[in-house]
């Protein structure tokens, strides 16, 4: 039996409660609000629990009329020692919880399985990805550990690697530089004031380009909240899927953005530790 849903595309800036009760007449308030409760509203392809979330021009909402099945994640690890478990994160996975989801998260799903070695186990977050990005994602089992990581974040990574299929075509390599801010729709955006914004390096080389896409490695030198995203957008180049970011496509139901690689001076050692995660299938076949 097909699952009964509506779809709606969104042309004028609202709340999102604002449009579930404007395209649900017939339904009412406290019944859209147990829609948004239950887990059962989509806001480009990520479930969404708060009416109160703005929802810009040209984003697409689903509207389920019977309770979903939340998605399982498998926990794949790239790399685990006694103080550190790196893993590959999949697209549509939290790091941690947020205000809208607390169980769903790769810091659960991770904590859930270093309890089953030891029931007393703990973790912490040395880094995070964005929600719509997979890859390469580092948690601490130890905390002096982690705050050694986060202190000195900068002079221990080598490497920050990613994967990214952006619309049209970009130059063979560049680099962005500027200061970053964010507005009150959690939009990142670069600003002239400095003493708002946060500086941001990002490096990108371009290795194929077809199909209107193009397929570029981006390294970044600081880690700041959304740079990729924010900075290859306003070099008119968004990342594919990211509708957030002005991308005008989503054929895979995803942010077409990878974290591939991360190299970083174990600070245990001194030794330099390589994690890596494969490009997904799905990124591949949007430039073959």
């Amino acid at each position: 039996m097909k699952e009964k849903k509506k779809s709606i595309e969104v042309s004028v800036e609202s709340t999102l409660f604002e449009i579930l009760t404007s395209n649900l007449r017939d339904i009412s308030n406290k019944k859209i609000k147990s829609y948004l409760k239950y887990k059962m509203v989509e806001v480009d392809g990520i479930i969404t629990t708060n009416g109160s979330t703005i929802v810009k021009p040209g984003s697409s909402v689903i509207i389920y009329f019977t309770k979903k099945v939340l998605p399982v994640y498998d926990l794949s690890i790239i790399y685990e020692d006694k103080d550190l478990i790196a893993i590959d994160k999949p697209s549509g996975l939290l790091s941690i919880s947020n205000s809208k989801e607390k169980e769903l998260t790769a810091f659960r799903l991770v904590s859930d399985y270093v309890k089953t070695q030891n029931k007393n186990s703990k973790i912490f977050v040395v880094h995070r990805l964005d929600q719509g990005t997979s890859g390469v994602l580092l948690f601490s089992k130890n905390l002096k550990l982690k705050e050694k990581l986060q202190k000195n974040w900068g002079d221990l990574v080598l490497k920050r690697e990613y994967v990214a299929i952006l619309e049209g075509e970009t130059p063979p390599r560049g680099t962005i530089k500027n200061y970053l801010t964010m507005n009150h729709f959690q939009i990142v955006h670069s600003t002239k004031d400095t003493e708002k914004g946060h500086f941001a390096i990002t490096h990108y080389k371009t290795i194929k380009y077809k199909n209107k896409r193009s397929l570029v490695e981006v390294n970044i030198d600081t880690g700041r909240r959304n740079q990729i995203r924010a900075h290859m957008s306003e070099a008119g180049n968004p990342v594919v899927g990211d509708k957030k970011y002005g991308a005008k496509t989503n054929p895979i139901n995803r942010i077409a953005l990878h974290a591939s690689k991360l190299y970083l001076i174990d600070p245990r050692t001194s030794q330099v530790l390589e994690f890596k995660s494969p490009v997904p299938k799905e990124l591949k076949r949007l430039v073959l």
